[in-house]
């Protein structure tokens, strides 16, 4: 084909905006199938969006059969320029809001587990504080799996993240907050619960199941489940806590998370003396990048709460 005949993409719209952005997120959910529920629209839509992208662009972009969805040569380099487009837009949008006086714009906080409502936790007063800051601000707040959390804050997919603390990662800046203490619990279910000898309770501990978070977290936490039987995994507290209850399974939980259960006689912590650990809570934000007068002013009123509820 010579220069001249080769098909020349004219002016990008907002219709092309959108479907870049559809295309992107089918690319990160691994298919049409799986983007249904983060678009909110079915299939046989998304298929039609895709066939006007790959029309618009006289690009061929995925392929999808028996063997699964999968991209093409030149679908991937379109998914990569269009991750760089809007990074760019996401870029000059911080910059406009970053200009106004009055700060807006969105703050996107990605956190691990059940901290949100722990005692040492003040987040209800931080929020008040930043809506009266900052009334224009919009918070977007999600739980993931710390991995996770810690991929999208150096990908700037998330502003701040809160995690038990368990790694310097290159990168990510750690603001330590607080400590959370962790006992091993059974529930009323369970036959250790009316044990009341603790050499007996200390020699059988290893007879019953456990039910841990499944990862590294730091070596205290590892050195108290040495010589436990390991039977089961659950990264997130209320799942835990509810194979704890059922009475199959003993485990840890934090002090401050167990309390309700523990307060109406249905949770016991066996050997407290022995079996309990400390985890630490951070935040973790970009070391490196755009520094955010919102992310600042965040932090800030987050250090000032928890110093004013110590």
């Amino acid at each position: 084909m010579s220069q001249a005949s080769r098909p020349v993409l004219g002016q990008i719209g907002d219709y092309e905006i959108r479907l870049l952005k559809l295309f992107k997120t089918v690319v990160e959910c691994g298919g049409f199938s799986a983007a249904e529920t983060e678009l909110n629209i079915s299939r046989s839509t998304i298929s039609v969006h895709m066939a006007n992208l790959e029309n618009r662009l006289k690009l061929k972009l995925c392929r999808r059969g028996r063997s699964g969805f999968a991209l093409t040569d030149d679908g991937m380099v379109i998914y990569e320029s269009a991750k760089r487009l809007f990074a760019r837009l996401e870029e000059f949008r911080y910059t406009v809001n970053e200009l106004h006086e009055q700060l807006t714009g969105e703050l996107k906080i990605v956190s691990s587990d059940n901290i949100w409502l722990e005692d040492d936790f003040p987040m209800a007063d931080v929020f008040a504080a930043l809506g009266e800051q900052a009334p224009d601000v919009n918070v977007s707040v999600d739980v993931a799996h710390m991995g996770e959390i810690e991929r999208r804050v150096l990908s700037e997919d998330a502003d701040i993240g809160f995690i038990h603390y368990h790694r310097d990662l290159e990168g990510l800046e750690y603001h330590h907050l607080y400590k959370v203490r962790c006992f091993l619990y059974c529930s009323d279910r369970h036959p250790l619960f009316y044990a009341e000898d603790d050499q007996v309770i200390e020699q059988r501990l290893g007879d019953y199941k456990l039910i841990h978070p499944g990862i590294y977290t730091n070596p205290e936490a590892s050195a108290q489940l040495a010589g436990l039987r390991l039977a089961g995994r659950a990264y997130h507290y209320e799942p835990r806590a509810a194979l704890i209850l059922s009475g199959q399974y003993i485990g840890f939980l934090p002090e401050s998370f167990a309390r309700r259960w523990v307060e109406s006689g249905r949770l016991k912590a066996l050997l407290p003396e022995q079996k309990n650990h400390y985890l630490g809570i951070s935040a973790i934000t970009r070391s490196h990048g755009r520094q955010s007068r919102l992310k600042e002013l965040f932090l800030q009123l987050l250090q000032s709460h928890l110093v004013a509820s110590s």
